[in-house]
């Protein structure tokens, strides 16, 4: 140890002195002796930061926007807003409205931010969020002291609501306003909205309410009319294409158009479920490879749309086994059935429209636009209208069937069956030239759609026929003979929707056309021909056509009872006593039946 006496003014303090040097093979006292210098190496690029262990941030919240330009597909309401911060008319609540995902959490947060905006500039509510305020940050990570964001599903009581409510009369502490953001706003108790309801009719000037639902209807009108509504509107598939090809980019992801077409329809309007159906594709194939259609179809349990126009091709044509096979081989696919009777529903949609408006108002490929385009252009409106009520009626039975594939198989064998049917105005002419009725296979009839009611075609000649010793059917020469015959079989529901629903066209044994009247049950023409079938022995052809019938029963009987009025009224008599006795009315006309004298009894004949 070192003589402190030694040290004089002079000299530097030991902690100023160079360092001892020490060996580098000597262990130090605190640890092994420091590792050698190690050559220099390149410099490797770090990993994105989905690679690295930190937490990974999903699309839908990555790509939340951050202004009311981000909006996509809400440039209504954003107007209306701009117009309302613009002019200083800004509403005391809100109401926004719309299915999931359009954006009604991220707009209530934004308008909270407009309604508290401020810079060193800007001292009012503004919509331009360009540049970040003061109480920005805080609001977007929620925890500014005057923005209060709640969620109704977890606060439905009333106690709750009274609790939120004793602060609304304290003014903020830091912002502009006390802004209370209510979600699923709908959940909330009778008495907890009759809580709200005073707040919002007598509101204090410095607080704003936000609420948000998915169930409009089941929020109080009370409450609607002291809110300005705004309804977030789906977004359409194209503007959603483009958000998810911009979003792809950013994220250095391939995906092709096709692929971000299908996400953007199976989303429905929703961003957010577009942006996660986005985010499951992306990884769908290893980094840097290109993400096809033919991937998101599997990921999404989809049918390819081909194969479907095939199978819809196949339907139209009324080859029942090929329809089947397509049918099957889809559902080795693992396509589900509903979702390929979705797919011919659209087919069915798309012939009408490039019927009525040509191929290039299809938003598909060329190549599957031509072949819908071919199919509508060799199909009747009618045809194709028949068909549409047939699928929809296929879609919901499969969707509830036990047996979905089962279901999906007996539809197919239905639609093929009737796909050739003849229209009623080409049956009623084949069979007054006495033609056969072609379509719907060999045998038996089928039902087959026309104006309000369904009519049914057999291939068999509309001769009756009786067999020898059989009891004689009824023939009806008129219509007058076919209302007979229900009264007579006392089918009282039948004749009371035939005496008020039918006005007779054209009448002929084994073919009745008549104009439905408004309100017409669509299933009478079938109920009519069932009736006529099994009580005349033969098949009829019954359809409902747009107009020209003549009056129906009831009808006819009501402007005869008029007609019988205003003889009445008339009558001098009677007109001199409606005059005598002012406000009097006849209320009803009764035929007095005059009573018939006995028949004689004839003479006994003498013995």
């Amino acid at each position: 140890m070192a003589d402190h006496d030694d040290l004089s003014p002079d000299s530097a303090p030991p902690w100023d002195e160079a360092p001892a040097e020490r060996d580098e093979n000597t262990a130090d006292i605190f640890g092994d002796a420091p590792a050698p210098a190690v050559e220099a190496r390149p410099v490797v690029e770090s990993p994105p930061e989905s690679e690295k262990g930190d937490a990974y941030t999903v699309l839908a919240r990555k790509y939340r926007p951050r202004t009311f330009e981000d909006l996509i597909g809400q440039e209504a309401m954003v107007r209306t807003l701009a117009n309302a911060f613009s002019t200083g008319r800004i509403a005391h609540a809100f109401m926004l409205t719309g299915v999931r995902g359009v954006g009604k959490t991220t707009t209530a947060r934004l308008l909270a931010r407009a309604l508290n905006y401020e810079t060193d500039t800007v001292k009012g509510p503004s919509v331009d969020l360009t540049a970040e305020g003061y109480h920005c940050r805080a609001i977007i990570e929620g925890r500014h002291m005057d923005v209060l964001e709640l969620d109704a599903a977890s606060r439905t009581k009333v106690d709750e609501m009274r609790e939120l409510l004793d602060g609304v009369r304290y003014a903020p502490v830091e912002a502009r306003y006390k802004v209370y953001i209510i979600d699923e706003v709908h959940m909330l108790s009778t008495a907890a909205f009759n809580a709200l309801l005073k707040t919002l009719e007598e509101p204090p000037p410095h607080a704003k309410f936000i609420f948000a639902t998915t169930e409009i209807r089941k929020v109080p009108v009370t409450i609607l009319s002291r809110c300005q509504r705004f309804d977030l509107r789906r977004v359409e598939p194209d503007v959603l294409v483009k958000h998810f090809d911009r979003i792809s980019a950013k994220e250095g992801a391939r995906i092709e158009m096709d692929a971000l077409a299908l996400i953007a329809r199976a989303a429905e309007g929703s961003v957010r479920d577009g942006l996660s159906l986005l985010d499951q594709a992306i990884v769908q194939t290893e980094r840097g490879q290109t993400v096809t259609a033919s991937v998101v179809r599997d990921m999404l349990g989809l049918a390819d749309r081909s194969q479907t126009i095939a199978l819809y091709e196949h339907v139209m044509a009324g080859k029942t086994k090929e329809a089947l096979e397509g049918f099957r081989a889809l559902w080795g696919f693992g396509a589900d059935p509903a979702v390929v009777m979705l797919d011919v529903l659209d087919h069915c949609h798309a012939s009408a429209v490039s019927k009525a408006l040509g191929p290039d108002a299809l938003s598909m490929p060329k190549e599957q636009a031509a072949r819908l385009a071919a199919i509508g252009a060799h199909t009747s409106a009618g045809t194709l209208s028949r068909l549409w009520q047939m699928l929809l009626k296929a879609h919901d039975e499969v969707r509830r069937a036990p047996d979905a594939m089962a279901a999906a198989e007996m539809a197919l064998i239905r639609l093929c069956f009737a796909a050739d049917l003849p229209g009623p105005e080409e049956a009623l002419k084949a069979l007054r030239d006495g033609a056969p009725v072609g379509g719907g296979g060999p045998g038996g009839g089928v039902s087959i759609g026309g104006g309000s009611g369904g009519a049914t075609a057999s291939a068999q000649s509309p001769v009756m026929m009786a067999a020898p010793g059989a009891q004689a059917m009824p023939v009806l020469a008129s219509f007058d003979d076919v209302m007979a015959l229900i009264a007579a079989k006392r089918d009282i529901g039948l004749r009371l929707d035939v005496e008020q629903y039918v006005r007779p066209i054209n009448f002929r044994p084994g073919a009745l056309t008549f104009e439905a009247a408004p309100g017409a049950p669509g299933n009478l023409a079938g109920r009519l021909v069932r009736f006529l079938k099994e009580h005349t022995g033969q098949p009829w052809l019954v359809a409902a056509e747009g107009g020209g019938g003549a009056e129906s029963l009831m009808e006819r009987q009501k402007r005869e009872e008029r007609e019988a009025l205003e003889a009445i009224k008339q009558d001098p008599f009677v007109a001199s006593v409606l005059s005598a006795f002012p406000g009097a009315e006849i209320v009803e006309i009764r035929k007095l039946l005059t009573p018939e004298a006995p028949p004689l009894e004839p003479d006994e004949e003498e013995g």
